[in-house]
């Protein structure tokens, strides 16, 4: 029996134009839910994995598999459709998970043979035994997996083509913040895989850089971050000699020993989100979190690359709390806290979060040509209607915050206080690359608007009203 597992692709992502920017080599990481997915398939299964990241097949070329099995964000849903009419037009099976499946059922069920909702480790040896007989179901509805008994990903299935290798240690986020579907996709408890289950998958991984994709490795309280230090801990023990980058909450910042552990295992960088430069900001996105014991977030930014760890601040755009000069703030606050790289996106309401029912019950989703439109839901278009900022005023402030924030000189500013603290060049070098990655993709970003508004067909007056 043949598998097929596929991570379409979006091509109006920047990060993944490789061709347009060599820096983003660095940005693109292995599709983990199926190489996850792959270690838990009976060896009788021939199991083929494509990333379409990098670069799309002709899959009528290859051997006919007996299965296909397709996961999507909400950006990747409009190729995820295509591919799977590709191969059932061929008569093959066709099932199709992942966060945008689960939060758009009915939608997916047009487009495929099944849909798996939620995670799919615990349904997925029934679906395949129901396809090898020929009877799937419409519909499996997967539990919150304990992910204890995950078995390890199928690093070896991709073997070549990447820079950064990936791997996951937790899931679920007590945040729920309200633009983000991690909560109900993966639900609020902080669920930890043993530590010794994830020492052995790193050495697994090939690839020297790894992303470590969970969405708060160090999590919110004291028992947390104490399963963070035995995990960091291990990690030095084991001397994998990985260097890895995350996702965590700035109160990583507050104790000086996660951070020499999490430095002398390997971290050489997090990503962190602040949101909003403003405090109303936080309260709407429902980060009240960030703001707790009245912190000091350039102290707190210090506190991190004193070990060595670059940050990069996370803002999001077009709250409605967000007025003309917003760009500008924004690019100040990352200026001003000392973060190494800035990333900004534009508030995006998607499928399944507190802040798309909202925007629909308000009328304000306005790319709302489904499922056509899903593909320009990446975060980095003006997908809706902001309170006081038209789509014109959007981009003029994204273009803006860039132009302020990645100038050769705060660059150049950046790099000299980076040598100074670390003393280490190849940190000076991957801040180099980062810089100028993100300074690239931006461009490259505020290029393809201009054919997003053609496409729905915006008028010079409409752009302005937003």
């Amino acid at each position: 029996m043949r598998l097929c597992l596929i991570n379409p692709s979006n091509p109006l992502v920047s990060i993944l134009k490789t061709g347009e920017s060599r820096w983003n080599e660095y940005r693109v990481w292995k599709p983990l839910s199926l190489l996850v997915l792959a270690g838990l398939t009976p060896p009788e299964w021939d199991i083929t994995v494509v990333d379409e990241n990098l670069g799309a097949p002709d899959y009528t070329a290859s051997p006919r598999p007996h299965l296909v099995g397709i996961t999507a964000f909400t950006s990747q849903a409009v190729r995820a459709y295509k591919v799977a009419a590709e191969f059932r037009n061929r008569g093959v099976p066709v099932v199709i998970g992942g966060i945008h499946a689960t939060m758009c059922q009915e939608e997916a069920l047009e487009h495929a043979d099944a849909v798996v909702s939620g995670e799919a480790e615990n349904v997925w040896a029934q679906v395949l035994e129901d396809a090898r007989q020929g009877t799937l179901k419409r519909v499996y509805a997967g539990t919150r997996s304990e992910i204890a008994q995950i078995s390890p990903a199928r690093h070896d299935l991709l073997p070549t083509g990447y820079r950064i290798g990936s791997i996951q240690t937790t899931r679920g986020c007590p945040l729920n913040c309200t633009f983000c579907c991690v909560t109900a996709f993966n639900g609020k408890e902080y669920r930890r895989r043993p530590i010794a289950d994830v020492v052995a998958e790193f050495k697994l991984i090939r690839e020297k850089n790894v992303l470590v994709v969970d969405d708060n490795l160090i999590g919110t309280r004291s028992d947390h971050i104490a399963r963070a230090k035995d995990l960091f801990r291990a990690m030095i023990q084991a001397n994998l000699g990985k260097r890895w980058v995350t996702q965590v909450t700035i109160n990583m910042a507050d104790d000086e020993e996660l951070l020499r552990l999490a430095a002398r295992a390997g971290c050489m960088g997090v990503f962190i989100g602040f949101e909003s430069p403003t405090e109303e900001g936080l309260v709407e996105v429902h980060k009240k979190f960030n703001i707790q014991k009245g912190r000091d977030f350039k102290a707190s930014v210090r506190r991190i690359q004193r070990h060595g760890i670059g940050v990069t601040g996370s803002f999001i755009m077009g709250l409605d709390t967000d007025e003309k000069g917003i760009g500008k703030r924004i690019a100040h606050a990352g200026h001003s806290y000392g973060v190494d790289v800035l990333n900004v996106l534009f508030l995006t309401p998607l499928p399944g979060t507190r802040l798309w029912q909202k925007m629909e019950s308000e009328g304000r989703i306005a790319a709302n040509v489904f499922p056509e439109d899903w593909k320009y839901y990446t975060l980095t278009f003006p997908v809706a209607r902001y309170k006081h900022l038209s789509w014109d005023d959007m981009l003029h402030e994204m273009r803006a915050c860039t132009q302020m924030f990645y100038s050769y000189p705060r660059i150049l500013r950046r790099l000299l206080g980076t040598a100074w603290r670390m003393r280490r060049p190849r940190s000076v070098l991957a801040l180099l690359a980062s810089n100028l990655s993100y300074k690239r993709n931006q461009r490259i970003d505020l290029k393809t608007h201009e054919e997003f508004e053609l496409s729905r067909g915006v008028s010079q007056e409409e752009r302005s009203i937003g």
